[in-house]
């Protein structure tokens, strides 16, 4: 199963579900490109006021599906079409949207977990809720756009960490780092995520689409939105590092560089 991405409507609140439980909500390719859709269809929606993005059951998002990876990561063209493509043709969509995105982020928020919450205008995390981009285990470098993505969002000093060091989050600390917007008990997430829906959901929607236009333009220079990598960007995909880091992975022991 490649997991989905669920979207339901009531009244003007959109909620957009990743689902994919059994890998703690893992985004497949499948996933992704519906993620661009749903948010494309968003977009030109005139009765969406805002959205909620959240994870199935008891996490956001653990990161990238793993299970698939060799089926694509291992050829440079395959590998820069997934994150040209497939993963940053979502994040685009969900950045080009002008409808205003709560982010409800509980569990596990790693790599694109990360990448998508930073696409979010307000980020509300549970407690409990752990952060990161631990892919130096795997073998492999965060992509140049989605690195620029949480580097703005995060902060450089968080960046670094998450990519250097596979260093992984409180979300206390990403609130002192300033990714997040409010930090609530576990039982309170849900219920404040809704209300800060209905409260932005009641505001006048026109003037919402033109703030997120003006803050987008005024960020526009600090994020490469159209930069693609030059040709040595994919050229890792072959590399012994890369395919030991997904096969120790896949194999459950610690990968050896």
């Amino acid at each position: 199963m490649s997991g989905s991405i669920e979207f339901e409507q009531q009244a003007s609140v959109a909620q957009v579900t990743i689902s994919h439980s059994p890998r703690f909500n893992a985004m497949s390719r499948t996933m992704w490109r519906a993620l661009r859709s749903i948010f494309e269809s968003i977009q030109n929606s005139t009765d969406v006021r805002c959205v909620v993005i959240k994870g199935d059951k008891a996490n956001f998002c653990s990161g990238g599906d793993i299970s698939e990876y060799t089926d694509f990561r291992f050829q440079e063209s395959s590998l820069r079409d997934f994150h040209e493509n497939d993963v940053w043709g979502a994040l685009r969509a969900m950045l080009d949207c002008d409808v205003p995105i709560v982010a409800q982020i509980e569990g596990n928020c790693m790599g694109a977990g990360v990448e998508i919450a930073s696409c979010c205008d307000i980020r509300l995390s549970s407690l409990s809720a752990k952060f990161g981009a631990p892919i130096a285990k795997l073998g492999f470098p965060m992509a140049p756009r989605e690195a620029a993505l949480v580097a703005r969002e995060a902060g450089l000093v968080t960046a670094r960490r998450m990519l250097l060091e596979a260093a992984v989050f409180s979300a206390t600390d990403m609130k002192e780092a300033g990714f997040l917007s409010r930090v609530l008990a576990d039982d309170q997430l849900r219920t404040e995520a809704q209300a800060t829906a209905l409260r932005i959901s009641a505001l006048a929607p026109q003037a919402a689409r033109l703030n997120k236009q003006a803050l987008r333009a005024l960020l526009s220079p600090v994020l490469p939105v159209d930069h693609h990598g030059d040709e040595t960007t994919y050229a890792y995909a072959e590399s012994a590092e890369h395919r030991e880091g997904i096969q120790a992975f896949l194999e459950k022991r610690k990968p050896v560089f």
